[in-house]
């Protein structure tokens, strides 16, 4: 399902320490990392493990590439351990945290898409029953159902799920009033 370019595994707190190593072979300094050694799931992954090592918190940190985007997944074998950072509104602060980061590190904007403990599956099980009652909408007549506003990859992930389904949508409204309207075909 997944076209995965590159997948990473970053060791995290407890799991030992990675080091950049250059071209000549001595130690690197830490304040010497050349950003065109490091690409945007790197930086985002030592932001995240950095964040992590902060709130003493254990996981694993998944780098993924698909379509010149960067996925960074964070899971863990701890029951807990990011039940609090996995809730979406969480998630969607840390992403932009991160995406900050990255952008100061690179000087480009960074399009990553960040999941929690499985927080994307979860929310797009969630967009799926919104997709839904939108159909049964359109089933009893109505012309129209507009979803609440939502992030530009939530909206993308709607536009997926409503083609799937036989139906049309669009994307209305400005800034955080963008929202997802489906219609029949």
């Amino acid at each position: 399902m997944t076209d995965a370019s590159s997948t990473t595994n970053a060791p995290l707190a407890g799991e030992g320490e990675s080091t950049v190593e250059d071209s000549s072979g001595d130690e690197p300094d830490a304040d010497a990392d050349s950003e065109s050694d490091l690409d945007e799931g790197d930086i985002a992954a030592d932001y995240i493990e950095e964040l992590l090592d902060i709130l003493d918190l254990d996981g694993d940190i998944d780098i993924e590439t698909r379509g010149g985007r960067s996925y960074i997944s964070v899971d863990s074998s701890g029951e807990n351990d990011l039940r609090l950072l996995s809730k979406p509104d969480t998630v969607t602060a840390l992403q932009e945290l991160t995406r900050i980061a990255v952008q100061t590190r690179t000087g480009e904007f960074s399009r990553l898409i960040l999941d929690v403990g499985g927080s994307r599956a979860t929310r797009e099980q969630e967009l799926m029953l919104l997709v839904d009652r939108a159909v049964e909408k359109l089933e009893e007549g109505s012309t129209a159902a507009a979803l609440p506003p939502m992030s530009s990859y939530e909206r993308k992930l709607v536009h997926d799920i409503v083609s799937e389904r036989g139906f049309v949508s669009e994307s209305e409204g400005e800034g955080r009033d963008r929202h997802t309207v489906v219609r029949r075909a």
